[in-house]
């Protein structure tokens, strides 16, 4: 079996070579296949996959021509990734690929087609950063599980894991952050599809530390719980 590790990228200069340090000495004991999609940084990140794109030949890069949001970026590692299980990974440091087992552990164990971790189930360290982030979070994940009938605790978590099967089976659309509900609306309503959560450590940073989701991105969340609640959903053959 193997894992491909998406990571999409903008503007993470400080955390790039670090986080992707962390993902290579992490042994799942997989073949893993690392993917990285640059969203047309402008901090130099850009330059620096480029670079080490040349010393590891086997990573897949792709760049954006220009900035297309974290949404499209996922499609596009998505569509380069090859492996049988794929893993979302942000690029800066807020999650700890030394989940990575615990992760993978329902799907190697036949359990499950997709994991999702969670920073609520408890089980972990979290660094005590934003109320209302928490606050938002919760309502979010609260109203999405009234639209799909699931009861996940985190449904805007980064940590994803995806059979290739599931990914294949539906279409994507949203750019932004909007994806966290587009994909989870859609699994919902797929092919009886065996969902687990496990609980993750959770490393938030502040804004002055490089955090970009906003309030507004919250707004575009509630909308897009309504709207893929009463959208038809077309799966793939």
């Amino acid at each position: 079996m193997k894992l491909s590790v998406v990571i999409p990228v903008y503007n993470e200069m400080a955390t790039l070579e670090k986080i992707l340090q962390q993902v290579l000495a992490v042994d799942t004991g997989l073949e893993t296949e690392i993917v990285l999609v640059d969203d047309c940084s402008r901090d130099g990140s850009r330059e620096l996959l480029e670079k080490l794109s040349k010393q590891h030949p086997d990573w897949k890069v792709v760049l954006h021509a220009y900035n297309r949001g974290k949404g499209a970026a996922l499609r596009s590692g998505f569509a380069a990734a090859t492996g049988d299980v794929i893993l979302i990974q942000d690029a800066d440091l807020e999650y700890d690929p030394n989940e990575y087992p615990r992760l993978l552990a329902p799907i190697l164990d036949g359990h499950a087609d997709v994991v999702y971790g969670s920073r609520f189930l408890g089980g972990g360290a979290h660094r005590v950063v934003f109320f209302w982030h928490y606050i938002g979070n919760r309502f979010l994940t609260l109203m999405s599980n009234m639209m799909t009938d699931l009861n996940l605790t985190d449904m805007e978590v980064c940590y994803k894991l995806f059979r290739r099967e599931v990914l294949d089976s539906i279409t994507l659309c949203e750019d932004r952050f909007g994806f966290e509900v587009e994909v989870t609306a859609k699994i919902s309503r797929g092919k009886r599809w065996r969902i687990y959560e496990v609980p993750i450590a959770y490393y938030g940073r502040s804004y002055s530390e490089g955090k970009k989701i906003t309030w507004k991105d919250g707004v575009r969340a509630l909308w897009c719980i309504f709207k893929y609640r009463f959208a038809a959903v077309k799966h793939r053959a």
